[in-house]
């Protein structure tokens, strides 16, 4: 009995060392299968979320389908995966449900013989739920299939309309370069074309009434009514009493430079001779190699911008002109006259007529300038030093990254100063490319304490697929001085197809604090400024609406500012102003940051464009890799528990204005003082 006890217990050990393999066989293998359909889930679920994002931006580089096609094979692998497991998963269970039954057969122990059922009923449950999976499985697998083969259907479509879009596009740039080319070269037409004014003569890019169809149906036309003037000036020497809308005041001065000496009805002092600029005792250079003609497809690199924010987009320097933002801002201070005749003004409503001018004029070298200035690296500089020639010295610095922004600060020896904080935002929406400067500018006066404070206005560059690029300026700028409550509001008008105005026009109303009007300001972004002063003023209802407008008497318009003519072969040179081909002159003593040493930028200028392209990469993957260092830095330290000193600028730091109330970054001394002694140890390497 004992022995027939014996035989039977290892009879059943072997049988349940037998059984626990067949199901650790099973488990594995069902646990490799869940894992493959985890995984197949995975990859089902990013090439669904690939297939929905196709709408925005479908890939159509070499890469992107080299990657569409990797990951198609890695689904077909994993796809193979798991219908072995699932063969294996069969044929172990069909082995074990064999084994159980085999076993029932054997003459056991009654205890034995009620574990073995136990352990049949429970392989049996496991078969029935592995066949469950089995045909899951099954289903999973055919509706992947048929779900794989519609995305490759889809990306396919997508990209064969994305090509015939570009293809049509290309072909209507073409047609419309060629529609231009046999309007230029057609002689009946040229000479039945009526005279253009002096400026457009000059090389303008102000579109003409037929160009408006370049525009589609989205585009936003201004009623030439609706935009027209609030008032109405009258003349006073003028005896007819005929009545003028002040945009037609900017034809009314002959306009020449030498205009800016006349002094009536201006303060004597506002043109003393005892200020008159010293003469430059320096030759600078007054040509660059000409612009290579390097044809580039604009749409095919545009194309998967659009929405998106400018400043982060990797450009060629195709798009570029060898300037960066740093000496673009610095380019302000062309005029820079206008604010040394500001400053010897006893009238602060004189002086803030210049100071309106001066702002307007900072405009006028937009007209032609449709080309990106290099985007600056953090931590570099740019000084303009001019203290021997005009009396002023300019230093800017780039403060941030992301988002870019740059910090500027001018000293003058002729009783002012101005810096300012510019924060650059920048949208391209497919058919115009919007430029919005954040930011404001300060101007203070040392004589008289005079704090002047105003903000920029919008630039739009338009036809950016199709057509003649143009820019233009729209917006209102507000100076006011915050030590009399002065103000002057300047308006730009956008332009317009069916308005009768000239184009670019500016118009402004110079008040005390009162609110009481003194000066009209009138004249064009692109070319000059004028100002008359009011003698009365009243007010009358207009049009058919009977809507009431100020009518203002004045005197005769004095020019105020006037634009320089371009350099002789400036169409070749990126349209570059005289102050604009000296800025990237090579200077010694220069800070090693300057944008005169930045190496791409010297090469795009040199007309070494493939070149300056490769070494823009450089720059920029030195930047990021110094960006995620210090990264990396601030995460460790905010492990460790410890402060982490951010990046601050070198000659710039924070501080609150109590005037405005922001915060920004001004000037905080050092920097000229270090070029006296050719000290820069404390200037990063950033090139």
């Amino acid at each position: 009995m004992e022995a027939a006890c014996l035989r039977g217990l290892c009879v059943f050990v072997t049988v349940e060392g037998f059984r626990a393999g067949r199901v650790e066989r099973l488990l594995i293998g069902a646990w490799k299968a869940r894992r493959k359909i985890a995984s197949l889930g995975d990859i089902v679920a990013q090439l669904s979320t690939a297939g929905h994002d196709s709408g925005d931006e479908e890939p159509t580089s070499q890469s992107d389908r080299s990657e569409i096609q990797g990951t198609l094979k890695t689904l077909a692998s994993k796809l193979d995966d798991l219908s072995t497991c699932n063969d294996l998963i069969a044929k172990h269970g069909a082995a074990l449900q064999r084994s159980l039954s085999e076993l029932e057969g054997l003459r056991v122990p009654v205890d034995g013989g009620d574990k073995i059922k136990a352990v049949n009923e429970r392989a049996t449950l496991f078969r029935i739920t592995s066949n469950a999976m089995i045909n899951a499985c099954r289903d999973f697998l055919d509706l992947a299939e048929t779900h794989s083969r519609r995305w490759q259907r889809v990306l396919q479509y997508e990209r064969e309309q994305r090509i015939h879009l570009e293809e049509t596009i290309e072909q209507l740039a073409k047609q419309h370069n060629s529609l231009e080319r046999a309007w230029r070269e057609a002689p009946a037409l040229a000479a039945n074309a009526p005279a253009a004014p002096a400026s457009d003569k000059a090389g303008s890019e102000r579109p003409q009434k037929g160009e408006a169809s370049d525009e589609d149906e989205d585009t936003e036309y201004f009623d030439a009514m609706e935009d027209s003037p609030a008032f109405i000036t009258v003349t006073a020497a003028d005896h007819t009493q005929h009545r003028r809308s002040v945009s037609n005041l900017s034809g009314a001065s002959g306009g020449h430079p030498n205009d800016w000496n006349q002094e009536d009805h201006v303060s004597p002092s506002c043109n003393d001779s005892s200020g008159k600029e010293l003469q430059p005792r320096r030759r600078r250079r007054s040509h660059i190699p000409d612009k290579p003609n390097y044809s580039l497809n604009l749409w095919s690199i545009m194309k998967n911008c659009i929405g998106k924010e400018l400043s982060k987009i990797p450009m060629p320097v195709n798009f570029n002109e060898p300037l960066s933002m740093l000496q673009r801002l610095s380019e302000d201070l062309e005029y820079h006259e206008l604010l040394d005749r500001a400053a010897r003004c006893e009238s602060s409503l004189e002086q803030l007529c210049y100071v309106a001018a001066f702002s307007v004029s900072s405009y006028s070298t937009t007209i032609h300038r449709t080309a990106k200035p290099f985007n600056p690296l953090l931590g570099e500089t740019y000084e303009l030093d001019r203290l021997d020639d005009y009396g002023y010295r300019s230093l800017c610095e780039q403060v941030s990254h992301h988002p870019p922004a740059a910090a500027h600060h001018v000293l003058s020896r002729r009783g002012w100063t101005l810096w300012q904080e510019i924060t650059i935002a920048s949208k391209f929406r497919g058919k115009y490319l919007s430029i919005m400067p954040l930011g404001a500018i300060h101007l203070q006066f040392h004589s008289s304490g005079n704090h002047y404070v105003w903000r920029k206005v919008t630039s739009t560059v338009h036809n950016i697929i199709v057509g003649k690029l143009w820019i233009d300026q729209s917006g209102d700028i507000d100076i006011v001085n915050h030590r009399t409550k002065e103000t002057c509001q300047l308006k730009f008008s956008p332009y317009s197809y069916f308005s009768r105005d000239v184009p670019r026009k500016v118009t402004g109303v110079v008040t005390d604090s009162e609110g009481q009007a003194h000066y009209i300001l009138s004249g064009t972004w692109d070319d000059k400024i004028e100002s008359a002063k009011i003698v009365q003023s009243s007010r009358r209802g207009s049009g058919s609406e009977g809507k009431q407008k100020t009518v203002y008497q004045t005197l005769s318009p004095k020019l105020l500012w006037k634009k320089y003519p371009l350099p002789d072969n400036a169409e070749n040179m990126y349209h570059f102003s005289s102050l604009a081909l000296t800025l990237n002159e090579p200077e010694e003593g220069v800070g090693p940051t300057d944008s005169r040493l930045r190496p791409d930028q010297r090469l795009m200028e040199a007309g070494r464009w493939d070149e300056a392209n490769v070494e823009k990469q450089r720059l920029e993957e030195k930047q990021r890799a110094v960006r995620r260092r210090r990264e990396a830095e601030a995460t460790d330290a905010l492990d460790e528990g410890r402060e982490y000193e951010r990046y601050q600028p070198r000659w710039f730091q924070k501080r609150r204005n109590s005037l405005t109330g922001e915060t920004n970054f001004v000037y905080k001394g050092g920097y000229w003082e270090a070029k006296d002694r050719q000290d820069w140890n404390m200037c990063p390497e950033i090139f």
